[in-house]
């Protein structure tokens, strides 16, 4: 009884959160077009291994090319499961349970560390109520365990607030630098603040923040180019095209644009729900937040003159939000007696209340949001050879496969999956498919 005590003690949130990260990934297994790189990397590593022509970025590279370090991490954690659920015989989909759990455990087991330096810097009360706003959150949980570029980096950026929290300031720019030089080149508008703020504070000094940045920054370059050169049979270094593309020619506008400030009128209060009129209490309340939340305010800032936006664009600003809107709930909870800030009390109770609806609803709405990977489910439970045919011929045209559909949706013999593009229309009777997925 008091070994379950104290295990519950230790990992108790660890197992809330999972819980919750978990069952989306049971209740919406399948990927978007965003995830497609990462999701495809990591099949063909786990399937094909070393035989890199029948990797799928190969045939479909996609508008820019991305890192396989971190799907080549992920399917290396995630393979033991993947081979015990081939020995028995079971659907791919089962793998890609696998990978997305895996994926999630690396993430909450940042965010578990971030957890820790909240408890030791603020306070055992901040912890809980930083657990619960998270837990009421849909996005961070949801996000967790899906094979994007911004939640690899998300990662590492955990890992740098946990060395902030503990005042080692040259180790979190260093995990900075990684994620940007390796999965998202924007986080270098989080560096800049954030280093600026060192700097000004003599938290540390030019000469050696900027040696140690840049030897972090050679090895990156040098890691990211070697894997991906390999694996992408060409001189290079994916971030370097995805920054060009992205901020230079800004292509990226190409894929809609949004105001200015839609970040803070939008895509913060989706995801912060309660903890967005908290965290702006927090910094109010207590001043040493603002050390904290000032660089990562200002990330979101230098992000919002980009006009292509995108709510997991910020993800990474979630966790300092959350700390200050803890530290405004956990004030409001121990002065709940007194008559100002009873009404307090309720109004945030309420607010509680409010981000579960809405966290409820948007899960349903998210949940309908795969049409392709149900189709395809389907597909596959009523679907049978025809007369004189020895496979099941699918067509997975473009729409399906960003709407749901990876190779680890797809079955095995007799059933045969194809993605050709550019097929006419009255050219389908002749390619004998068997079905057609539109």
């Amino acid at each position: 009884m008091a070994l379950n005590s104290k295990f519950m003690q230790l990992y108790g949130y660890d197992l809330l959160l999972g819980s919750i990260a978990a069952f989306y990934v049971f209740m919406a297994p399948y990927t978007k077009v965003e995830e497609s790189f990462n999701v495809q990397a990591m099949h063909d590593i786990l399937y094909h291994r070393h035989q890199i022509e029948k990797y799928d970025h190969l045939e479909f590279p996609g508008v820019v090319p991305r890192t396989f370090i971190g799907a080549l991490f992920v399917s290396i954690l995630a393979s033991p499961f993947v081979l015990a659920a081939s020995l028995l015989h079971l659907p791919k989909i089962y793998s890609l349970y696998a990978v997305r759990l895996v994926l999630g455990c690396i993430i909450l087991s940042t965010l578990r560390l971030f957890r820790i330096q909240i408890r030791k810097n603020f306070g055992s009360q901040v912890e809980v109520f930083f657990v619960i706003l998270t837990a009421l959150q849909f996005h961070m949980l949801f996000y967790c365990t899906r094979p994007l570029p911004n939640i690899l980096a998300f990662g590492l950026v955990n890992l740098a607030y946990d060395y902030w929290f503990k005042g080692s300031f040259y180790a979190a720019l260093n995990y900075l630098i990684f994620a940007t030089i390796v999965f998202r080149c924007d986080i270098l508008l989080l560096v800049s603040p954030l280093g600026l703020e060192l700097l000004l504070s003599r938290s540390i000094s030019l000469r050696k923040a900027i040696l140690s940045c840049l030897v972090t920054a050679l090895f990156c370059i040098g890691l990211t180019i070697l894997v991906d050169s390999v694996l992408w049979r060409k001189l290079l270094w994916p971030e370097l095209e995805v920054f060009w593309f992205n901020s230079v020619l800004n292509r990226s506008s190409e894929w809609g644009t949004h105001s200015f400030l839609w970040y803070f009128t939008s895509a913060l209060p989706r995801s912060l729900l309660a903890a967005y009129p908290l965290f702006l209490l927090g910094v109010l309340l207590d001043r040493r937040i603002r050390f904290y939340v000032i660089p990562v305010l200002s990330f979101v800032l230098l992000y919002s003159k980009l006009p292509h936006k995108e709510l997991r664009f910020i993800i990474s600003s979630l966790p300092i939000f959350n700390l200050s809107a803890a530290i405004a709930a956990s004030r409001i909870y121990n002065n709940r007696k007194k008559s100002f800030w009873k009404y307090l009390h309720v109004a945030m109770l309420g607010l509680f209340l409010i981000s579960l609806g809405c966290t409820v609803l948007t899960f349903m709405a998210s949940y309908e949001n795969y049409p392709s990977g149900h189709a395809l489910k389907a597909l596959h439970k009523m679907g049978h050879l025809t007369n004189n045919s020895k496979e099941v011929w699918v067509h997975i045209d473009t729409f399906s496969a960003m709407n749901g559909i990876s190779r680890f949706c797809e079955n095995n013999e007799p059933w045969r999956y194809s993605k050709e593009e550019g097929i006419l229309l009255q050219e389908f009777q002749g390619r004998n498919f068997t079905y057609l997925l539109r």
